[in-house]
């Protein structure tokens, strides 16, 4: 491994054990240099803030692993995606839940937003509503996410996901069915 990851990883894993004790907003850089015994001028040659290590964490763990031409469909991906959240449970939940400018939920849904197509290609119609559907499924997910990591009961990640994909499919089928015309915008 070369140093600049070595000095990545130890970064990273003073930030997930912080992220155990206290809240992310408490936590500050000189906090997770502290933790791995590294200078703030290691932690900022390789990020530029405490957002970025969090992002850099999924990426490194997850994303550059993933290679989405191996899936049959989008809720395949998913799934491994929740199993991904549910093995770092503690750390998700909280990431998940930061909020503002380079939070985790704002590069996550700039990491699936692409990707989302895959498991509603059969939902959506062309229409113009779509990006407005989208959006509100980008917004249900993330709250199911941060619901499902931390809830208390024992749901796995592929009982979650099949939920979610039940729910979904119902609600678009809903949408395009009832709706129908009633959904488009009015003409004038």
């Amino acid at each position: 491994m070369a140093d600049s990851n070595i000095t990545k990883n130890a970064l990273a894993s003073s930030l997930k054990s912080l992220m155990e004790q206290k809240p992310f907003g408490k936590i500050n850089v000189n906090d997770i240099c502290e933790g791995c015994g590294m200078n703030r001028k290691s932690f900022y040659y390789h990020f530029k803030d405490k957002y970025d290590l969090v992002n850099w964490i999924f990426y490194t763990e997850f994303v550059s692993h993933i290679h989405v031409d191996r899936y049959d469909n989008g809720w395949d991906l998913l799934v491994d995606v929740c199993r991904y959240f549910e093995s770092e449970r503690s750390f998700y939940r909280c990431a998940l839940a930061i909020k503002g400018q380079n939070s985790f939920q704002d590069y996550f849904l700039e990491i699936i937003k692409p990707l989302v197509p895959l498991f509603l290609s059969d939902s959506f119609e062309s229409n113009e509503d779509q990006q407005f559907l989208l959006d509100f499924f980008y917004d249900g997910l993330i709250s199911a996410l941060l619901r499902w990591l931390s809830g208390e009961n024992e749901t796995t990640a592929e009982e979650f996901t099949g939920h979610l994909k039940c729910v979904l499919l119902l609600f678009a089928e809903e949408i395009f069915s009832k709706l129908g015309n009633e959904a488009a915008p009015p003409t004038d």
